[in-house]
């Protein structure tokens, strides 16, 4: 329904706000059971409900498991959520409450899930959800596979109490106050990919434990300065260059024995060396508990080296079975690597050129099929996204009889989630999204996806500019005709490792860019050299430096944007952006003012030696050893460079990229004597998920563009 006291326009930003990003209402987190006949997934009751429910798909109808607002939970008290459960959220970038995660036994008859610190399990039977009792808190619950005990974690310690509520005992307890068990430390939760910390045995007699110790890390303390009465939170951050967590795996048995895994200490022969090299196997980068036992994946702290070992679940002795090794960076393809029923092992290749693919027990994908993620193996197929053209993903199987074949047909994003013949393909396309439930290849049925349908329509025009090609996606207003006068530009691209934006999907970011251009703008989006999908050259052309390449690609599109399309104004140009592209705008205005007008700049990371040890090493080395790269890629020396309008924007909440970064970047704006703008968002975090900030913020983005570029 459209509000009559406004134009869809008007409205937009309230609606971006109410609905999270579009993102309640939407189904996610899949588990199908092995047999397929039943399919878990989480979500809310609409598109504008925060609070999300456990569901199950059966026999072609869905079904409510769990409603955190239902008969049975409002009578529980609901306490606070635990602090490791609110980092774990904010890892996640979690948007809603309630049921946000859950964990099953192997024939997916089991759930438990914890709100607000109270460990709840529900069977599929159509019975009722029943609260444990527990030692205190409880974070990540996961069943054993036969369901009858459940694991949790609890002031860093992991316990275990039975499905029925008794028995509750401690299996590892923490020797120290900086110590935990079960529990994934932040680089490897925020940078890694990690978000684990245990994983039960196929028997459920035992399990691999993750032991974290940050004694030696780096403190933190985030402070709420519009709430000085409250605390600071105290978070263990490696930066760049300093001390990580000390992360261990231990095989821990029901019976109370434990044993540690030796894994290896250093990287060996085929180590590539750099101007800065360290062999030492600081990061655990996945780890499971198969049929065979034990898998675990080790990378060196320089990145360069990755291991897989098996471990020997009675001794702890481990045996290395693959190696990789990159002179910049061994990329991580997650779900990797992936051991068979067969016992052969799914590991990332390069089948031919620089394409990431995989080696599917030593037969490789063919060359030009970029492998985004590995999904997993059911009824003898191995399940993967990946695809040729950038712009887009789709889900793959292969197995030994049928080989190689996709999944996904139309044009646009595509994941799955598999069990028997049964596959939930989750599809983003141009059209909206939807989830559709696929028996043997044939539809079964759909799972209903909620979410608000924006107020504004994108009408993107897909691009490919300049001799690299760059695929961009151009925004223009629906009320622009050819031969109007000339219109502003505003770039609003990501452009930084991991994420790509210019995609064959609506999405939140092209309603966004879209509502921009209603405004007033034409809008360009681009995706240049250092985003995932064009093969491991393009992504690694930033090693040691992050901006050059990259700037000069959105430079290269904005230019042969404006070639092709005339009514864009080249002598009013601004850039806007969050995180990444955030630190990429205020670099825009403040190295080349003659392309760029002005710039918003939202949660930049200025100064890279503030940034985590795995996602800034990565890139710039070692801050002792290559000094050099961090001095290139930060923008404090600056400065006094800056002679166009420019807005820092920031979460004073911000445990990923401290507002330190702001305020460091904007004292020395103010010693140059260059005048700027600064807005403090209170109580928000990476994500500014709060409604009226949400909306606010896109209003006061708009203002200060078009006062910036005269529009």
């Amino acid at each position: 329904m459209t509000d009559p006291s406004g134009s869809p326009a008007d409205l937009f930003p309230a609606q971006f706000a109410r609905t999270r990003r579009f993102s309640l209402g939407v189904p996610r987190q899949f588990t199908v059971s092995p047999d397929g006949e039943r399919v878990l997934f989480v979500r809310g009751t609409s598109g504008t409900d925060p609070v999300s429910r456990l569901w199950l798909y059966e026999d072609g109808a869905e079904r409510l498991l769990a409603d955190p607002l239902g008969p049975g939970f409002a009578e529980e008290d609901p306490g606070e959520v635990p602090p490791e459960e609110r980092a774990r959220r904010e890892r996640a970038r979690e948007t809603s409450s309630g049921v946000v995660s859950y964990a099953t036994d192997a024939s997916v008859r089991l759930a438990a899930f914890a709100l607000a610190g109270t460990l709840w399990v529900v069977r599929t039977d159509g019975s009722a959800p029943r609260p444990l009792s527990t030692a205190g808190p409880a974070v990540d619950p996961r069943p054993s596979p036969d369901g009858s005990l459940i694991a949790y974690v609890c002031g860093g310690a992991l316990r275990t109490v039975r499905a029925d509520g008794t028995g509750d005992r401690a299996l590892a307890e923490p020797e120290g106050a900086h110590i935990t068990y079960g529990l994934s430390d932040y680089v490897s939760q925020e940078s890694i990919g990690r978000t684990r910390g245990y994983w039960w045995s196929p028997r459920g007699d035992a399990l691999l434990v993750a032991r974290a110790d940050t004694t030696g890390v780096e403190r933190r303390y985030l402070t709420d300065p519009a709430h000085p009465d409250r605390p600071p939170r105290e978070l263990p951050y490696p930066a760049a260059g300093t001390a990580n967590a000390k992360v261990s795996l231990h095989l821990v048995r029901i019976s109370g024995e434990h044993t540690a895994a030796r894994l290896p200490d250093a990287a060996g022969d085929g180590h590539p060396e750099g101007p800065w090299t360290d062999r030492a196997f600081e990061y655990v980068v996945a780890a499971g508990w198969d049929d065979r036992g034990p898998l675990v994946s080790v990378q060196s702290r320089d990145q360069r080296t990755v291991h897989v070992v098996e471990v020997d679940e009675r001794t702890g002795a481990t045996r290395t079975v693959h190696r990789e090794h990159d002179p910049a960076w061994v990329a991580l393809r997650p779900g990797t690597p992936l051991r068979l029923s067969s016992g052969a092992l799914v590991v990332p290749a390069r089948p031919g050129g620089d394409t990431q693919g995989l080696d599917v027990g030593g037969v490789p994908t063919p060359p030009g099929l970029e492998v985004r993620e590995v999904l997993g193996e059911a009824d003898g197929r191995v399940y993967f996204t990946g695809g040729g053209e950038p712009t887009e993903v789709h889900v793959w199987s292969c197995g030994t009889a049928e080989g190689l074949v996709r999944v996904s047909a139309a044009p646009g994003v595509h994941t799955a989630a598999a069990g028997g013949s049964t596959v939930v393909l989750d599809s983003r396309t141009p059209d909206g999204h939807t989830v559709t439930v696929l028996r043997a290849g044939a539809e079964t049925g759909r799972i209903a996806v909620l979410a608000e349908e924006p107020l504004v329509t994108p009408r993107p025009l897909a691009l490919s500019l300049g001799r690299r090609e760059l695929r961009s996606r151009l925004h223009l207003p629906s009320w622009h005709r050819p031969g109007d006068g000339p219109l502003p530009v505003l770039l609003s691209p990501y452009a930084g490792h991991g994420m790509q934006v210019v995609l064959k999907v609506r999405a939140w970011w092209t309603a966004v860019a879209q509502w921009f251009a209603e405004q007033g703008f034409a809008v360009l989006v681009t995706d240049g050299r250092g985003t995932p999908g064009r093969g491991e050259e393009w992504e690694k052309s930033v090693h040691g430096d992050r901006l050059t390449a990259v700037l000069e690609d959105q430079i290269d599109a904005l230019r042969a944007a404006a070639d092709a399309h005339p009514a864009l104004d080249l002598t009013r140009v601004a850039m806007r952006g969050w995180s990444f592209s955030g630190y990429l705008a205020a670099a825009a205005v403040l190295r080349r003012p003659e392309v760029f007008h002005a710039a918003v700049a939202g949660a930049a990371p200025a100064d890279r030696r503030l940034y985590d040890t795995h996602w800034e090493e990565r890139f710039l080395g070692h801050p002792d050893v290559l000094p050099e790269n961090y001095a290139r890629n930060s923008l404090l020396d600056e400065a006094a460079s800056l002679t166009r309008p420019l807005m820092l924007v920031h979460g004073l909440a911000d445990d990923n990229v401290a507002v330190a970064h702001t305020l460091r970047l904007s004292a020395a704006l103010l010693a140059a004597g260059r005048p700027h703008t600064v807005l403090p968002l209170s109580g928000a975090g990476h994500l500014v998920g709060q409604d009226r900030t949400a909306s606010g913020l896109l209003l006061l983005e708009r203002n200060f563009l078009q006062k910036a570029l005269g529009s």
